[in-house]
């Protein structure tokens, strides 16, 4: 059986305690898409773990944590991620990653800022962490897989690849890159990466005749989609449904649920539209109570209130089967919530989401107000035991949805959820 975790928005929406939960019941947690331009944040005993990479499921000793053929992967990152795992007192030898899955190199890095740079006045807002070069060179089939990077052919392929940047570099006025510098630095990541590089995909199918459960976590979030997010202020990948089949080599067929995880508000890094943004006071306050900075690049988040046109367009692409919803104790600390039901666009309200840009600039929000001051829900275990505010917020957006919100999340720990 396999369970798939979502992120219904633009990305940060705390994923990383819903994968934390479910994967107590499951024996692989699988990422599927996308690099290091994104975390995920667990809290356990006080101590916060960022997962850049590593499924957060590995946090749970008898998961098998997989990085799928789906994600591109800087090692240099990731190595440090082992590390901090082992300082921690976690094992690391349940970690296995794809031999399919392409590497970041230091040449995706400068191509990444290089390209940023010359789009000027319509930058992206891109982690410059090279993940769309590196997805760019996947699909124009010159990229380096960790097949690849970890057997005897990597210093061919580096040495090619980087002879061919280094002249495009050039041509832009952009620094160079040694090629021997490279290899010897990486060739060092590779051998110690080595033990963890396997045919995922066969594990994988091995796991599914043999009736295991199986929990795939995407990076990033359906809004944020190369192909149906608000485009181009998007990611490289697919971190809707249709990636968790060509991220992982698992069939749709063995798909149970999908669950869509949101925040009670919500939260946009980066550049593009965002309708339902808040550039006031009320937006500043929801960002200092929900800590809202990029658990990769500190960036403060953009916030705003929560999106049931684009929470539907999210439920309609990825067959969400139910809704996880964390930050209901930030937002309930604020009088009064504003609920966007559906938009004003050109004066025609519309209730449908359209990702392009004219539509979305153009929108406007249209509200439900509600009751905030929920009190401390720290303590609450039920759903019957949250105050009759965060009840009736709830039940709108289960209205709204048609769909369960089944996993309420009520404080920063991982013990801090209402599981319905």
């Amino acid at each position: 059986m396999v369970n798939v975790v979502l992120g219904a928005f633009y990305g940060d929406e705390g994923k990383g305690k819903i994968i934390d939960y479910l994967s107590k019941e499951a024996k692989y947690a699988v990422r599927f898409s996308g690099g290091n331009n994104a975390g995920h944040t667990i809290e356990v005993d006080g101590h916060k773990f960022a997962f850049h990479l590593i499924p957060s499921g590995i946090l749970n000793e008898n998961v098998k944590a997989i990085l799928g053929n789906g994600v591109v992967i800087d090692p240099k990152v990731l190595i440090e991620e082992i590390n901090n795992l082992k300082e921690n007192g976690y094992k690391v030898d349940n970690l296995y990653i794809s031999d399919k899955a392409h590497v970041i190199l230091p040449y995706h890095l400068a191509f990444d800022e290089m390209q940023e740079d010359l789009r000027k006045d319509r930058k992206i807002g891109t982690t410059k962490r090279g993940i769309g070069p590196a997805y760019c060179d996947k699909f124009e089939r010159c990229g380096i897989r960790m097949g690849d990077f970890v057997g005897s052919n990597f210093k061919e392929y580096l040495k090619t690849n980087i002879q061919n940047k280094n002249v495009i570099l050039a041509a832009f006025g952009y620094p160079e890159l040694d090629f021997e510098t490279v290899y010897n630095e990486y060739k060092e990541y590779a051998e110690i990466l080595k033990p963890y590089v396997v045919d995922t995909t066969t594990m994988l199918h091995k796991a599914l005749n043999n009736n295991e459960n199986i929990l795939c976590e995407g990076a990033q979030a359906t809004l944020l989609d190369i192909d149906f997010g608000s485009y181009p202020f998007v990611t490289s990948s697919n971190p809707t449904i249709g990636g968790v089949s060509t991220g992982t080599g698992i069939g749709a067929k063995y798909i149970n649920e999908v669950y869509g995880v949101i925040k009670a508000y919500s939260s946009r890094v980066g550049e593009g539209p965002y309708v339902t943004e808040l550039k006031d006071e009320v937006g500043d306050k929801i960002r200092e109570l929900g800590h809202e900075y990029g658990t990769t690049t500190k960036r403060p988040r953009r916030c705003g209130w929560l999106d049931i046109v684009a929470l539907n367009y999210a439920i309609m692409l990825n067959g969400i089967t139910a809704i996880a919803m964390n930050h209901l104790d930030t937002i309930g600390k604020l009088d009064k919530i504003k609920l966007c039901v559906a938009y004003d666009y050109l004066g025609k309200r519309e209730e449908y989401f359209n990702s392009n840009l004219e539509f979305l600039e153009k929108s406007k929000p249209i509200y439900e107000e509600f009751e905030g001051n929920f009190g401390d829900i720290s303590q609450c275990k039920t759903f019957e035991e949250l105050p009759e505010n965060a009840q009736k917020y709830i039940r709108r957006i289960e209205e709204l949805t048609h769909t369960k919100v089944k996993f309420i999340g009520t404080g920063a720990g991982r013990e801090s959820i209402i599981v319905r």
